[in-house]
C-alpha cells in the first residue's frame, strides 16, 4: 500500500491544511521575555535546572556515517580537533556535568542520570566497544544501557521485490529508523522503572549535532513552566532544506484531528503548493527563512504522558513510511534500495490517539548558530552544495567550524574582546567555508549555562589566530591576553583564578590535505588536519585552591 501511495504520489495530509504554529522563541543574547512564556533565555535555563535531578537521556545511533564518507559509526567521529573529543564524549560529558550540578544544588550524591543509546546491527558491536575503550566515558557501571533495533529488508522496486546482497541468497538489509526508538523503550522496561525512580522527563538527542546540548536546559524549563508533553527543539529554517518542519496541521472536517507534528522536507513543498497561494516551500520575504520552523529533531518528552501513550494499543509503534528515489518517471524501479522506515518525532500521533485533546505539544526555536549544525554530509556533497549557493553544507568541516563560532559568540557576550566569524569572514579550506578563529572550546565541565559562563569569564581579549579549550567548574578567567593557544584543565574541587595571564605562541594551524593525499577517512572527511605547533598547556588535578598570573605560573594558595 505504502508503495503504492508513493508511485500514484498520494499527498498523506490531503485531508489536512498546514498552518504555521504558534510556539516559544528564546534567543540567548536577547534580555527581552518570549511573549509565550514570559521567560528570557537565562529565566527558560534556571526553570531547567529545578529538574535536572529527574530526567533521563536518550541517543538514537542506529546509522553508520556512510553519507559523511566514513565506515564507522558517527559516535567516534571527533567533533574538534583542538580537544579530538568524539560526539559521544561530548554528549557524555555534558550529562555528567549535569548531574554534577545537580549534586551540588542538591547536597545529593545519590543523583544518577540514566544514558540509554539505541543501535542498530550496524552500530551495535562498534558502539559497544567505544564504550568499553573509553571507561564508558566517566559513566558507573550500569549507568548507560543500549537497545538494539532489527534492521528490515530492503527493496529494489515498487514491487517490493527484495534487493540481494553480493551472494545471490543474501538479502540487503537496512536500519528501520529512529522511531523503532519508542517501542524499544517499551519493551524493555526502561520507561516503567524511569517513571518509578520518579523521573519526569525524557531528553532524546540525535547522533551528531553537538550545538543542541546547548538547548537542553532551556527548553526543559519551558516544558516544565508549560506543561509540554512533547516539546521539539527548533531553529530558523533554510526554504527548501532538506530538513523537517513543525507544523499545525488542521484537518478539513474533524477538528479533533488536528495536531501539531514535524512535516518532512520532502512532503512540505508539496503539501504548500496544494493550499493558500500554491507557492510551495518558499522563504518569507520578511526573514529569509521559511515561515515553519525547522526541526532540529531532538525532543523533551514529560514522563507521565509518555508512558500512558506507550501502554496503549499502539506500545509505542509509530507509523511508516516509505521514500524511495526513482530511476525514470515511470516511478517503478529505484535509484538504490529503500526500506520501510519511521520516525521518532511521530510520536504525537500516538499522544493523539491516547490522550486525545488533552496533549500538549509544542516547540521551542533557538537561534540557528546556537542549536543547529548537524555534520551528515560528505566532504564531496558539501562542496557542491556551497558552490550551489548553500550556505549549510552539513560537513564535519561546517559543523566544527560552527562549534568554534558558537563559543566565540558566547566569550563575546561575556565581555571578552575578539572578532565573531560572520559569513563575509569565512575562509575556504578544502571547499567549504570556514572561520578562520578564534577556535574556541568551552568543555561541559566549565560550563553548561550561560549564567555560569557570565560568573566565569571577565574581560579579556583573543585574537583571530589562536585556540583556547577550557574545562573545570572551579575554573575563573579574567583579563586573559590570548595569542596563540591555551589549554586550561582543572580537575574537581580545584579552584582556579587566572588573572591577567599573557600567552604568545605559534598557536595550532588548520593545513588543507593536498588533492589525491592518501590519508585515513577521519581525515578525508574534514580535508585538512591540525598542525599543533605550540601551546601553553596547564592541567590541575590536585582539590585545592591556585592562582595563575601573567606568567603562567600555578601557584597553589592552600
Amino acid at each position: 500500500m505504502l508503495l503504492r501511495e508513493s508511485a500514484d504520489g498520494v499527498n498523506p495530509f490531503s485531508d489536512f491544511t498546514a498552518v504555521v504554529p504558534e510556539g516559544e522563541h528564546i534567543s540567548y543574547d536577547s534580555p527581552v521575555p518570549d511573549s509565550h512564556t514570559g521567560m528570557t533565555f537565562a529565566q527558560a535555563e534556571e526553570a531547567g535546572l529545578t529538574g535536572i535531578a529527574d530526567v533521563a537521556f536518550v541517543l538514537v545511533a542506529g546509522g553508520l556515517g556512510e553519507r559523511l564518507g566514513y565506515s564507522g559509526i558517527k559516535l567516534s567521529l571527533e567533533t574538534n580537533l583542538c580537544t579530538n573529543k568524539c560526539y559521544l564524549e561530548v554528549y557524555a560529558k555534558y550529562i555528567l556535568a549535569m548531574q554534577r550540578m545537580a549534586s551540588l544544588k542538591t547536597g545529593r550524591n545519590d543523583i544518577r542520570i540514566p544514558l540509554v543509546i539505541m543501535t542498530s546491527g550496524d552500530t551495535d558491536p562498534l558502539t559497544r566497544k567505544l564504550l568499553e575503550d573509553n571507561d564508558n566515558f566517566g559513566f558507573e557501571d550500569g549507568q548507560i544501557q543500549i537497545v538494539c533495533q532489527d534492521k528490515v529488508a530492503a527493496l529494489k522496486d515498487g514491487n517490493a521485490g527484495l534487493s540481494l546482497g553480493k551472494d545471490r541468497w543474501d538479502i540487503e538489509t537496512k536500519p528501520h529508523g529512529h522511531g523503532d526508538v519508542h517501542h524499544l523503550l517499551y519493551r524493555e522496561g526502561h520507561v516503567d522503572k524511569w517513571e518509578k525512580e520518579g523521573r519526569n522527563h525524557v531528553i532524546f538527542l540525535q547522533d551528531t549535532n553537538a550545538l543542541v546540548i546547548n538547548s537542553v536546559l532551556p527548553t526543559l524549563g519551558v516544558s516544565i513552566a508549560k506543561g509540554f508533553h512533547m516539546n521539539s527543539i527548533c531553529i530558523p529554517r533554510l526554504a527548501g532544506e532538506a530538513a523537517g518542519a513543525i507544523a499545525r496541521l488542521e484537518h478539513k472536517t474533524d477538528p479533533e484531528k488536528s495536531l501539531v507534528i514535524n512535516v518532512e522536507y520532502n512532503q512540505l513543498d508539496p503539501l504548500l503548493r496544494s493550499q493558500g497561494d500554491c507557492r510551495g516551500d518558499v522563504p518569507d520575504s520578511a526573514t529569509g527563512y521559511s515561515p515553519f520552523p525547522g526541526n532540529a529533531n531532538n525532543l523533551v518528552i514529560e514522563m507521565g504522558a509518555y508512558a500512558k501513550t506507550l501502554r496503549g494499543e499502539d506500545q509505542g509503534v509509530v507509523v511508516e513510511f516509505v521514500n524511495p528515489k526513482y530511476k525514470d518517471d515511470t516511478r517503478t524501479d529505484f535509484k538504490k534500495p529503500t526500506r520501510l522506515e519511521c520516525m521518532m518525532q511521530d510520536i504525537p500521533k500516538l499522544f493523539q490517539k491516547e490522550l486525545g485533546s488533552e496533549a500538549n505539544i509544542g516547540f521551542t526555536m533557538f537561534d540557528r548558530w546556537f542549536t543547529f549544525s548537524p555534520a551528515k554530509n560528505s566532504l564531496e556533497s558539501g562542496v557542491e552544495a556551497v558552490e550551489g549557493g548553500n550556505t549549510a553544507p552539513g560537513t564535519m568541516s561546517s559543523a566544527e567550524s560552527d562549534k568554534y563560532i558558537q563559543n566565540q559568540r558566547k566569550l563575546k557576550y561575556a565581555g571578552m574582546d575578539l572578532e565573531i566569524s560572520g559569513e563575509k569572514d569565512l575562509v575556504k579550506i578544502a571547499g567549504i567555508p570556514v572561520t578562520p578563529g578564534p577556535r574556541i572550546i568551552i568543555c561541559p565541565g566549565f560550563a553548561i549555562t550561560k549564567q555560569e559562563i557570565l560568573d566565569k569569564v571577565e574581560g579579556g581579549s583573543i585574537t583571530e589566530r589562536s585556540s583556547l579549550v577550557l574545562e573545570g567548574e572551579g575554573l575563573k578567567v579574567k583579563n586573559l591576553k590570548l595569542d596563540g593557544a591555551l589549554v586550561i584543565r582543572a580537575g574537581h574541587d580545584c579552584e582556579v583564578k587566572v588573572d591577567g595571564l599573557v600567552v604568545e605562541n605559534k598557536g595550532w594551524v588548520l593545513e588543507e590535505i593536498p588533492e589525491g593525499a592518501d590519508v585515513p577517512e577521519t581525515v578525508s572527511i574534514r580535508g585538512y588536519t591540525m598542525a599543533k605547533h605550540e601551546a601553553m598547556e596547564i592541567h590541575i588535578t590536585e582539590p585545592g585552591k591556585y592562582t595563575i598570573g601573567p606568567d603562567g605560573v600555578v601557584n597553589k594558595l592552600e
